[in-house]
């Protein structure tokens, strides 16, 4: 209290007090205001009026059993025995005791007996009680103690002791409670103002507790505010109620109290003292009393991601289906044979699935379409690359053989070539079977943040489309690497450097996508964007840089659609124009044309002056590849008969093996005049007649154009 004193906080605390220290005047005295308002429990207790009667009447001479008794009188009326021992309690007082005193007598002041001595008294009453009781039970009434009694057993004599029931000399009734605990009856005290002027203050009774409830007189309870100086309530509470998202923490050192702690953005409050995350895919309610599930999102085609990928993608769908009809329409032309119109049509096929897979890759994941699009991404480039790889590496094959030998290299016809093409294709799906046991493609919800949640494939979280795109881009690799063997070969067969082009290109492509798309693993809608595109952008690449070219000589300049456009420029030929029958030629006459299968043509190469010895060998090595056997240019030659002078004219059954043939003896010669130039300064007039190339006719030359 003298700390409140000295902190000037008089007022601001209402003091609950035991009966440790409850109506103690060492409490209270000199502390009135500090004090003031306090509410004390006081253990019920009756006076004991026959003890106090016979206490007063006791003297030193009759209480001689009792050897504090001398003590307590010295203390009590001041005073000092002679002889007695000096003690704390006599050192200080001079005068004799003559065991005369008494309370009445002196006046000093009145003897107050403790409040608490009915407490003593029915401790001793129950002793008794249970004392007898075990006697009753023991002896069989016997007077005395039996044998049963003596010595006492301390369990058994609890067990007596719960058992008392009695009516104690104050006039309460007393027993035991099923804990062992005496009858809870309370005194309630508060200490306040009873007099203004002068001002006192005292203890006043206000209430009672006990088995029948709390009794308490409201009027004579009085509280003071210390801001306003009006009486008030104070607010009795261990911990004020929490709101609401609050929990009660409770501290383990104050078990009945608790302070109010917050849920998190994401807890409800599961019980009144502890808060719980939501699972992930919920939000908790305002009021944190449960969770709510988030709304499922997906990537779908009416989200603004997909507008740019959708419209490419339709736009390729659209140009492919023309160059598709084109195609057909024109399929017995000149460029649709030079293009290998089988391996064309897979080719478009796999740019048409390129396109479509934007569609499916936007569609609502599940677990069927997550396998449909792991299989597909990966087959429809597979379609792709293997026809293109099958394209380069026939020419790659032709043009390696013509070098070494006449022979027909083999599976190089179109249905060797489809069946390639498909057994590649047949490898990736393999592949995607396999893997596709070993992890099935499913959907599941990815959680961008708390508050989203997404529907995907798990093949867009875990980067496992790239399996799909292992074979492929083997492809691709093994596809460029044979564009760039063949982008030597003579123009007239420059496919080999439009899919270089396109292979160079894509490379590029993927290059950019694969880190992209490992980049944007916390970004699941421009991942598949990014997918989407790339995708579109590899279909577009083959598309343009394959069939625009075609497309442009079909639609624009059909006359560069025949047979003579087809060969390059630089080799043109001159017309002998020499009669057949005379064997006469006038090299006035000869003029440069493109190659005519139906006149007599020669090939005049110029030699260079630094090369005339090697070129005049590789001519000879030409000569041989160009004719079949020893065919002589010579007049005498013109005698020859007719079937045998020009073999042109006689058809095989095989044109697929003409072709084939004529289109190595031009790679030969392709490989051996690469320094050749095509003019009329000759200075050795060598001319050989390209009807000498073996079986060629119209329409088999038309394959020999790749």
């Amino acid at each position: 209290m003298r700390s409140v004193r000295r902190r000037n906080a008089t007022g601001m605390f209402t003091w609950i007090g035991s009966d440790g220290w409850s109506a103690r005047r060492i409490v209270s005295d000199h502390n009135e205001p500090q004090v003031e308002g306090t509410l004390s429990f006081q253990p019920l207790a009756h006076t004991v009026g026959d003890f106090e009667r016979y206490f007063r009447q006791l003297t030193v001479y009759e209480n001689s059993r009792n050897p504090w008794f001398i003590e307590y009188w010295e203390d009590m009326f001041q005073c000092k025995f002679p002889g007695a021992p000096l003690t704390p309690y006599n050192v200080q007082w001079a005068n004799e005791c003559s065991a005369e005193e008494s309370y009445e007598r002196t006046g000093a002041f009145s003897l107050d007996m403790e409040g608490q001595l009915q407490f003593v008294s029915d401790a001793v009453m129950a002793f008794v009680h249970a004392l007898i009781l075990m006697h009753q039970d023991k002896c069989g009434g016997k007077p005395g103690i039996c044998e049963d009694m003596n010595p006492n057993d301390g369990p058994l004599l609890l067990r007596y002791l719960r058992r008392v029931k009695f009516t104690g000399i104050t006039g309460d009734e007393f027993e035991f409670d099923q804990n062992g605990d005496g009858p809870a009856r309370y005194n309630i005290l508060h200490f306040r103002k009873v007099s203004v002027y002068p001002p006192s203050y005292d203890w006043v009774s206000v209430g009672q507790y006990n088995k029948s409830g709390l009794m308490l007189d409201w009027s004579q309870i009085h509280f003071a505010d210390r801001d306003t100086g009006n009486e008030r309530v104070p607010e009795s509470v261990c911990g004020r109620p929490c709101g609401f998202g609050q929990a009660k923490s409770i501290n383990p050192e104050e078990k009945c109290c608790w302070t109010c702690a917050n849920c998190t953005v994401y807890q409800y409050l599961a019980s009144e003292f502890e808060c719980l995350d939501c699972p992930l895919g919920w939000l908790p309610y305002p009021n944190k009393t449960a969770c709510y599930e988030v709304a499922i999102t997906y990537l779908g085609m009416d989200s603004y991601w997909a507008v740019g990928v959708l419209s490419l993608a339709c736009l390729g769908m659209a140009l492919t289906a023309l160059v598709l009809v084109v195609f057909l329409k024109y399929s017995e032309t000149n460029v649709v044979k030079a293009a290998g119109r089988e391996l064309s049509y897979v080719l478009l096929v796999g740019i048409m699935s390129c396109y479509a897979m934007t569609g499916l890759l936007l569609l609502k994941p599940m677990d069927v379409i997550c396998g449909f699009q792991m299989f597909s991404i990966g087959v429809c480039f597979a379609v792709c690359y293997a026809a293109l790889m099958t394209k380069t590496n026939r020419i790659s094959r032709i043009f390696e053989a013509a070098k070494h030998t006449a022979k027909r290299p083999t599976f190089i016809s179109p249905r060797s070539q489809l069946i390639i093409c498909f057994g590649l294709v047949i490898v990736q799906v393999i592949i995607m079977v396999l893997y596709m046991a070993y992890s099935p493609p499913i959907a599941e919800f990815y959680y961008p943040s708390r508050e989203e949640r997404m529907l995907v494939c798990r093949s867009h979280v875990d980067a496992s489309y790239m399996v799909s795109f292992a074979y492929p881009i083997l492809l691709v690799i093994i596809c460029t690497i044979y564009a760039v063997k063949t982008r030597k070969i003579p123009e007239a067969f420059n496919e080999s450097q439009y899919i270089g082009f396109t292979m160079y290109t894509t490379c590029i492509i993927w290059l950019a996508f694969v880190p992209i798309f490992f980049s944007t693993a916390t970004n699941i809608p421009l991942r598949i964007t990014t997918l989407c595109a790339s995708i579109s952008l590899s279909g577009t690449v083959s598309l343009v840089c394959l069939f625009a070219p075609k497309l442009y000589i079909i639609l624009l300049r059909p006359e560069r659609n025949v047979r003579p456009s087809l060969m390059p420029a630089k080799y043109l030929v001159k017309t002998n124009t020499t009669s057949m029958t005379s064997g006469t030629s006038d090299s006035n006459s000869q003029t440069s044309a493109p190659l005519n299968l139906h006149s007599t043509p020669v090939i005049a190469p110029k030699i260079e002056k630094n090369n005339i010895n090697a070129n005049s060998k590789a001519l000879t090595n030409l000569s041989k590849n160009l004719q079949t056997g020893n065919h002589n240019s010579s007049p005498a030659a013109n005698k020859l008969p007719e079937e045998k002078k020009m073999p042109l004219q006689k058809k095989t059954d095989d044109k697929e093996e003409a072709a084939n043939s004529g289109l190595r003896h031009l790679g030969s010669f392709s490989s051996n005049v690469s320094r050749v130039s095509i003019g009329s300064n000759v200075s050795s007039n060598l001319s050989y007649s390209v009807d000498s190339l073996p079986s060629i006719d119209k329409e088999s030359l038309d394959d020999v154009q790749l």
